[in-house]
């Protein structure tokens, strides 16, 4: 291959890094927002935490599938092992994160759940990364992870919570337990499955998670109000943060460097954080804000190595 060719290759797949970065930063704007409608149908509203989580995977998912259905995509769909298996995994990593995730909303703050939960999957995929490959982290890797650990640190304090002790732990320990579920649900959906596209994956996925915690749902309490704050919001939680936020997930992650997988998403604490002092009156200390700073920081750091990959690049032609 000549140089020129090689330079174009390249060039190619740093653009389609920056496309799948850009997807992954737009899914954690969006699942940001999830936070404060699962909050505010769980303490406003008073839907359980467990009837949230199936309520959104539900919705998403009978939506998305109707529509592949409609359009005749199901029947197209080449079924094989590989894609089956990818589906149920998919299924079951979505109905454990969501239950663990709503489980935490309802015992720690909105900003401070968000945070640990998102905040812990830049270590847990770069872990994961490192041990797949069987290689130290790249620079950039290193650097990503280690400002969004910095900035976890720094933000770990916001907001200020006052709860029994054993309510914080569990609530730590329910968005710890989501973050780790979500950060296999990254490493296993790097790789591609043939003919398995974004929109199948995420319908059939959300769906067969909805459907694995209906049981647990039916079990508990499922009771909504039925009135258009309740309607209006689950509406919105089944639409923006879940159908769009996980369509541009699936979409993006394929392509996105090591560094994007890992820090792609952490738009959504930033997200969760701001939308809290907003809405729900939380503060944010000084460190806080610096933390944010450099959450903000280990975001751009991908992005920002790759503009000078390619300039670097183009000089030489």
């Amino acid at each position: 291959m000549s140089d020129s060719s090689a330079t174009v290759s390249v060039t190619s797949s740093s653009a389609s890094a920056q496309r799948g970065f850009a997807l992954l930063l737009t899914a954690g704007v969006l699942w940001g927002t999830g936070g404060i409608a699962g909050h505010l149908l769980q303490m406003h509203v008073g839907v359980a935490p467990l009837a949230t989580a199936v309520y959104r995977l539900l919705m998403a998912g009978v939506l998305i599938t109707g529509f592949l259905a409609a359009s005749g995509r199901l029947r197209r769909l080449p079924l094989s092992w590989p894609l089956v298996r990818r589906l149920v995994v998919n299924g079951v990593l979505h109905a454990v994160f969501q239950s663990l995730y709503f489980a935490s909303l309802s015992l720690i703050p909105v900003g401070l759940s968000t945070l640990v939960k998102i905040g812990s999957v830049p270590v847990f995929v770069a872990v994961g990364i490192c041990l797949a490959s069987r290689r130290a982290p790249s620079a950039r890797l290193a650097v990503s992870v280690l400002l969004a650990v910095a900035g976890l640190a720094l933000l770990a304090g916001f907001p200020a919570v006052d709860a029994p002790v054993w309510r914080l732990a569990a609530g730590l320990g329910c968005a710890l337990g989501a973050g780790l579920t979500f950060s296999v649900m990254t490493l296993v959906n790097r790789a591609p499955v043939a003919g398995l596209d974004p929109l199948v994956n995420v319908g059939l996925g959300l769906l067969i998670g909805g459907l694995l915690l209906v049981p647990a749902g039916l079990a508990g309490d499922m009771a909504v109000p039925v009135d258009p704050e309740a309607l209006g919001l689950l509406a919105f939680l089944g639409l923006v943060p879940t159908v769009l936020a996980y369509l541009a997930y699936f979409g993006g992650l394929p392509s996105a460097s090591d560094a994007g997988a890992v820090v792609g998403t952490l738009a959504e604490p930033l997200t969760a954080a701001l939308l809290s002092m907003a809405l729900l009156g939380e503060e944010m200390t000084a460190a806080g804000a610096f933390g944010a700073l450099l959450l903000a920081a280990a975001m751009a750091t991908d992005h920002v190595a790759g503009l000078i990959d390619r300039r670097r690049l183009l000089r030489r032609e």
